[in-house]
């Protein structure tokens, strides 16, 4: 690429430019590994199609692309999108190089993050901390209650996918909802940016496996809240949401000081045949989101996970999401429940009913049939909640997340109860 086509702003452009003519290819070949490890030209192809073509109609005209400043020398470029039926932004991140590290489709209108209503701000404060977890150290927030402690705490962990310290989704904050409840109701919270989301390219790298990109920085944080004089260190909990709650087990095996368990729409299914199942739900509900061809796709992925000639050197094309074989090798050998039936440790296991991608009967059906016997487990299902803890109606659909909304505030309260109570009692 020339020193002129790699301007910023012109890379931004041409990303909408051959989105419209459908050289998703081409999209790709601009991205840097760190971007490749989690997006492909036919992840890509589905967003687009679905978000822009089906939903509102495909595109009517692009407006000027708007530069500022990122991080170490990159050039974040919002590039707004016109369609037929309503608008978007295109916020892409590109490096010195001309090279894409992010790429988003983003509502046409950035709504900031409002407090939920449960959420008492004079109650508590908030200070920034560094997760050390050697020469990859992420920042995070402390969350501290108000007054005389040492109070219980919590440590934070998201979902799969390069999140940041809120889980920040479109414009919603899932964990800084939580974190905020939290800390409202008398328990210390350190929520941190994965280090997949400060340091991107190790997604790309040899050996990057999902304990490698949890359990370190998990475990850390669990000993950071443990220094601090306002936190009982007998007393700290990890919450996990989605595959969070998935490794969460794998944290409490590495570190035994942790005091118990909170798994909120933690997957038991594998991941690879969930992804299938995913693609096929979201087919019918929204068809212009996802074709057939996509979801045979997703099934050839699959099989390679499957496949005793899965190895760290199989490559990351074929695999699912564009993740390197060892992270799926490492997830493959993982059984979750199997790792949390091991552990003498109290687990509140919360599950959304109208959640679509962790389901009641795919993924809670293995922590019942695992742990559902124990005292010390409690399993509750909020009926109206998705897999971001949203309260809704009717079927879900990832048009759900587009607008800002908070956690069920039944969930924050009773996770706050059982933290309190089971502190407690320990």
């Amino acid at each position: 690429m020339g020193t002129a086509e790699a301007e910023p702003g012109a890379v931004a452009v041409s990303v909408v430019e051959m989105a419209c003519e459908g050289r998703f290819g081409d999209i790709e070949a601009l991205f840097a590994p760190s971007l490749r490890a989690v997006v492909s030209a036919q992840v890509l192809r589905v967003a687009w199609e679905g978000e822009v073509v089906a939903k509102r109609g495909g595109v009517s005209g692009v407006g000027l692309p708007v530069r500022e400043a990122a991080d170490a020398g990159m050039v974040r470029v919002s590039v707004p999108v016109e369609c037929r039926e309503g608008g978007l932004t295109l916020v892409t991140v590109v490096d010195e190089q001309g090279g894409l590290q992010g790429l988003q489709l983003a509502p046409a209108t950035v709504v900031s993050w409002e407090p939920p209503p449960y959420a008492e701000p004079e109650r508590f404060f908030e200070e920034d901390v560094t997760v050390d977890a050697g020469a990859h150290a992420v920042g995070g927030t402390l969350s501290l209650p108000r007054g005389e402690g040492p109070w219980p705490g919590v440590v934070l962990l998201s979902g799969g996918g390069p999140f940041d310290r809120d889980e920040t989704s479109g414009p919603n904050k899932p964990l800084k909802d939580l974190a905020w409840g939290l800390a409202s109701r008398g328990v210390a919270v350190l929520r941190f940016d994965k280090v997949s989301f400060v340091h991107r390219e190790m997604m790309a790298a040899a050996g990057f496996t999902m304990t490698g990109e949890y359990v370190p920085h998990a475990v850390a944080a669990v000993r950071l809240l443990q220094g601090r004089s306002e936190v009982d260190a007998g007393r700290v909990f990890v919450v996990g949401h989605s595959m969070g709650g998935k490794v969460a087990p794998r944290v409490a095996e590495a570190e035994e000081a942790v005091a118990g368990l909170v798994i909120m729409a933690g997957d038991t299914q594998p991941m690879h045949r969930a992804a299938v199942r995913v693609a096929r739900y979201l087919a019918t509900v929204s068809p212009g989101m996802v074709t057939e061809a996509a979801v045979e796709g997703f099934v050839a992925q699959a099989a390679m996970i499957d496949s005793p000639d899965l190895s760290p050197s199989t490559a990351a094309a074929e695999l699912p999401f564009g993740l390197p074989g060892s992270y799926w090798m490492d997830l493959r050998d993982y059984d979750a429940v199997a790792t949390a039936a091991a552990l003498d440790k109290p687990m509140f296991i919360l599950q959304g009913g109208r959640d679509y991608q962790v389901t009641v009967a795919d993924d809670l059906a293995g922590w019942r049939a695992g742990l559902g016997g124990r005292p010390d487990v409690l399993i509750r299902v909020y009926d109206a909640d998705n897999h971001l803890f949203f309260p809704g109606e009717g079927v879900s659909t990832p048009a759900e997340y587009e607008y800002a909304q908070h956690v069920d505030g039944a969930v924050v309260a009773d996770i706050a109860e059982w933290v309190v109570a089971t502190a407690v009692e320990g």
